[in-house]
C-alpha cells in the first residue's frame, strides 16, 4: 500500500444519529449514540399513549462528526 493512499484516508466518525421507535405506537424520534456502541433501547415517555413505553433503535440516518 501507497503512503499516500494511507495519509489520505478519511477518519471514521465518533458518533451516528439512530432513529429511535416505539414498540407500542410507532412514535419515532432521533438520538445519538457513539459508532462502536450497543444498539440503543431505552424507556421513554410515549405521547400517543400518554405513558412510557419501550424504545429501540430502528436504523442509522447518518453519521456525526
Amino acid at each position: 500500500m501507497f503512503l499516500t493512499n494511507v495519509l489520505m484516508r478519511k477518519a471514521k466518525a465518533k458518533s451516528i444519529l439512530v432513529l429511535m421507535e416505539s414498540a407500542v405506537s410507532g412514535h419515532q424520534f432521533l438520538q445519538i449514540r457513539e459508532r462502536l456502541a450497543d444498539k440503543l433501547e431505552t424507556i421513554r415517555f410515549d405521547p400517543y399513549i400518554q405513558k412510557p413505553s419501550v424504545y429501540r433503535e430502528r436504523r442509522k440516518v447518518k453519521s456525526i462528526r
